[in-house]
């Protein structure tokens, strides 16, 4: 099943398997609700998901396909490579995770390798996680620092709150980011939450 909110990604994507023998495309879904109820309906293998739709998007329908049909595999299908999407998306189970610049030929053996059962990345993804330091706990202070930041506080605000200076707030952040291997704050908060650190 191919789900993408643009119809001219769909299609292009449904010609890339029409003349496949082992692969027939089921479904088509345009955001994640619709994803959900044709998953229902069409029984796929295999869904390649789109991550920013309107509506319910990538990771909440991953979510939900991996709690009512655990069987079925969902590579994830993006222009979108950033660390917060990466982790958001092998947090949610995924099968693979591939790029939109992906050839014809790299999509079918994704599609084939899921099926099997197996895990496929692209190269530069693959690469990233590999180079990406293992992950250290921020201290007690730097996790307070990382909960005011989830809750959208500047760093003024924070110097504020924990009494402490911006350019102390600056300093936890930086080894936040580095313990958690990220590079920016969202990221942070969201990798914090996927290990329960906050």
């Amino acid at each position: 099943m191919i789900v993408d909110d643009h119809p001219v990604v769909r299609d292009g994507l449904r010609g890339m398997f029409d003349h496949v023998a082992d692969i027939e495309v089921v479904a088509e879904a345009s955001d994640g609700f619709e994803a959900l109820a044709m998953a229902r309906r069409a029984s796929p293998d295999v869904v390649l998901m789109d991550l920013r739709m309107p509506g319910l998007d990538g990771v909440g329908a991953i979510e939900r396909l991996h709690a009512d049909h655990p069987e079925i595999k969902v590579i994830v299908l993006t222009t979108y490579d950033t660390d917060a999407d990466v982790m958001r998306a092998m947090a949610a189970g995924v099968a693979g995770y591939l790029l939109k610049d992906a050839p014809r030929e790299e999509l079918h053996r994704a599609v084939r390798t899921a099926a099997a059962g197996g895990a496929v990345l692209a190269p530069s993804i693959a690469s990233a996680i590999i180079g990406r330091p293992p992950v250290q706990e921020p201290s007690p202070r730097e996790l307070e620092v990382l909960r005011l930041v989830a809750r959208g506080a500047a760093n003024k605000e924070i110097a504020r709150t924990l009494l402490i200076s911006e350019t102390t707030v600056k300093t936890h952040l930086k080894h936040v980011f580095a313990k958690l291997g990220v590079d920016s704050r969202a990221a942070a908060v969201v990798v914090a939450m996927e290990r329960g650190l906050l």
